[in-house]
């Protein structure tokens, strides 16, 4: 922004203070090497995060589409309700975790707890939803509580995860896409209530008819799904390609192998809770799934939380997961 833009910003919700919008922040890079994630910092105290981003949306919305990411750090939020209006500020009205893989908690409006996996479990860098043809376009994550030790998010830019797999691997999933099979049953992974959020069958089936997933009741009140989805995204506004399928996360291959064993010991491969084939339900190699893994491994950035961050993602651009951490850990989401 020039110099000339000022603002009437509220500082603290004690004074109103009239400064230039370069006088108000300072970006950062973890290291001159990388600039993924941008770091915005306050250079007022007690600037409000919800009132910043008011006061300069497009800067935000620049950024974001430059970078993929970006860290906010040393605002003042105002908690969790002030974290659901700066996303509301940036996005607008903030969605329903429905159709869901994960469990997770609602807190207050559409504000979630992130994913409720063990401590002791590492979550596979991913596109949050990549898994549908119905996802959000930007999320976000508010620290209100580090853990002990590790429970980072770590991140990665899906534009280098795309350049850097090999051409003959990404043709064959442009041509195919990824089918996702899942099994939904009480007491392994999620069932159809949780997942659907509603107990409700006439509604699970209208949902997946307007998504074109197709999908059969089983018995013992279990419901199968099945639906081919994109492989590879291109950006809306930036036209740039991104890797952006959860292939890698869905197939059995993703779990420990004694987990992996006991499941497939008690169940036919089309009854596991979830697993992931080429769009015409031909297996994925082995081999393919290693690239895949090695090269979101390769272009992982991790760093550590501190209490009131806010990490902004743009979710064709930037993949998320989480480390293992030890003692208490609170991060919440919100999805736009």
């Amino acid at each position: 922004m020039p110099k000339s833009s000022y603002s009437q910003l509220q500082i603290g919700g004690r004074k109103s203070v009239k400064v230039s919008q370069a006088e108000l922040i300072n970006f950062e890079y973890f290291n001159s090497q990388n600039s993924f994630p941008l770091i915005v910092k306050p250079n007022i105290e007690d600037l409000s995060l919800t009132a910043w981003a008011d006061s300069d949306r497009s800067q935000v919305e620049i950024q974001l589409l430059r970078h993929g990411a970006i860290l906010f750090r040393g605002f003042k939020v105002d908690g969790i309700e002030g974290f659901e209006q700066f996303i509301q500020t940036i996005a607008g009205n903030l969605l329903k975790y429905d159709y869901g893989s994960t469990p997770r908690s609602r807190v207050s409006g559409n504000i979630y707890t992130s994913t409720e996996y063990p401590a002791s479990q590492f979550i596979p860098l991913h596109n949050e939803m990549s898994y549908s043809r119905s996802y959000p376009s930007k999320i976000a994550f508010y620290c209100l509580k580090q853990a002990e030790s590790g429970g980072e998010t770590p991140i990665a830019d899906s534009r280098r995860v795309s350049d850097r797999l090999s051409h003959k691997l990404k043709q064959k999933f442009i041509e195919s896409g990824v089918m996702y099979v899942r099994n939904y049953r009480h007491g392994i992974d999620l069932s159809w209530q949780n997942s659907f959020n509603t107990t409700d069958k006439s509604e699970v089936e209208c949902y997946c008819k307007d998504l074109e997933i197709k999908f059969e009741w089983k018995d013992k009140d279990c419901l199968r799904t099945s639906q081919v989805c994109q492989a590879i995204a291109i950006h809306p506004q930036t036209g740039e390609e991104v890797w952006f399928n959860q292939a890698h996360l869905f197939h059995i291959s993703q779990l420990e192998p004694t987990v992996r064993q006991q499941l497939l010991a008690d169940f036919a491969e089309t009854d596991l809770p979830r697993n992931a084939y080429y769009g015409d339900g031909s297996p994925i190699e082995d081999s393919v799934l290693e690239e895949i893994r090695s090269i979101y491994q390769q272009e992982t950035i991790t760093f550590p939380w501190q209490e009131g961050d806010v990490l902004l993602l743009d979710n064709l651009l930037a993949a998320h997961g989480r480390n293992p951490f030890t003692g208490s850990r609170r991060v919440v989401v919100g999805m736009a």
